[in-house]
């Protein structure tokens, strides 16, 4: 009995074998493509961060001078303070704008994806065209958002919104959350419809009102959605760049400069190849730790009954 059950264990053993090594041929692609444009990137922009490496001539080893030089640079703390306050800015707008638009189309009523189309238009268009689109509306001379303000009669001369920080950061908000709230609307979307239709009938009929079965119902069965939503937006909104590039070039007087603007700025302005490659190291760890964050403040209570 011992032999023949150790002779069929043997064929399974082997089947398994077989059966990993070509879930590892399935995947190697996909494993190949992260390696090359990503592990390889990461690993050899950490080893540029330890050099001063300018764009001409040999590299020289400074070890963690970089990341010294950072503690004592104003100008990337103060990108970092812009970015953080522009993040959280943006982040709400947007979901304060992508939720109710979700809840609406949630429901099936008449033109519903008439509506759903419409509101996702704008994140086809890309982040440097949405760019120049808004930098032409809000042109003081051929623009329209100025004259139609003067129009209404609520300026007396068309202002040049890009022109003070205060208007040039609205105008640029309004901007990303135009572009951005329909693509998180469908993310929130895909959350509500995985929610049970029967839950919330029972919910209505035990007699708790909208607000009740929506933070009791709708918000907790939505965690790992809004957990999505959010990394994405958050990491979306770190990285801002092309907005500040080319609706405003970092002004006025450079007080919209992010932290991506201002590693390119070090990298390909000023040539300090190792000092923004150091630089973007520490991104990546600032992304990673809030991403991991964001997501276990999600989950806390999840499991609770």
């Amino acid at each position: 009995m011992t032999g023949s059950g150790s002779e069929i264990l043997l064929p399974r053993r082997r089947r398994r074998r077989r059966s990993n090594w070509r879930g590892l041929v399935y995947i190697a692609p996909a494993m190949a493509l992260v390696i090359v444009f990503f592990i390889m990137p990461v690993l050899f922009t950490g080893w540029m961060s330890l050099h001063n490496w300018p764009l001409m001539g040999a590299s020289r080893w400074i070890g963690f001078n970089n990341y010294f030089r950072m503690a004592n640079d104003t100008r990337f703390m103060t990108a970092l303070n812009f970015t953080a306050y522009y993040t959280v800015i943006v982040t709400i707008a947007i979901f304060a704008i992508a939720f109710p638009l979700a809840i609406f189309v949630e429901k099936e009523r008449q033109f519903v994806g008439a509506y759903r189309t419409i509101i996702f238009l704008p994140v086809v268009v890309g982040l440097a065209t949405a760019s120049l689109l808004w930098v032409w509306l809000a042109n003081v001379d051929s623009g329209f958002i100025g004259p139609a303000l003067k129009a209404l009669g609520l300026v007396e001369k068309s202002p040049n919104l890009l022109a003070t920080f205060d208007t040039a950061f609205l105008t640029i908000v309004v901007m990303v959350v135009w572009k951005i709230a329909g693509f998180t609307m469908i993310i929130l979307l895909t959350g509500l419809q995985a929610i049970p239709s029967e839950l919330t009938e029972a919910a209505r009929i035990d007699g708790a009102g909208r607000w009740q079965r929506f933070r009791h119902l709708t918000l907790p069965l939505m965690r790992k959605t809004i957990a999505l939503a959010l990394i994405v937006s958050v990491t979306g909104s770190i990285l801002a760049f092309d907005q500040f590039y080319i609706m405003t070039s970092g002004g006025p007087q450079n007080k919209m400069i992010s932290v991506v603007y201002y590693i390119f700025n070090q990298s390909f302005v000023s040539f300090n190849l190792g000092y923004g490659a150091a630089l973007s190291i520490v991104l990546l760890a600032i992304l990673m730790a809030i991403s991991i964050v964001q997501l276990w403040l999600l989950r806390v209570g999840e499991e609770r009954p």
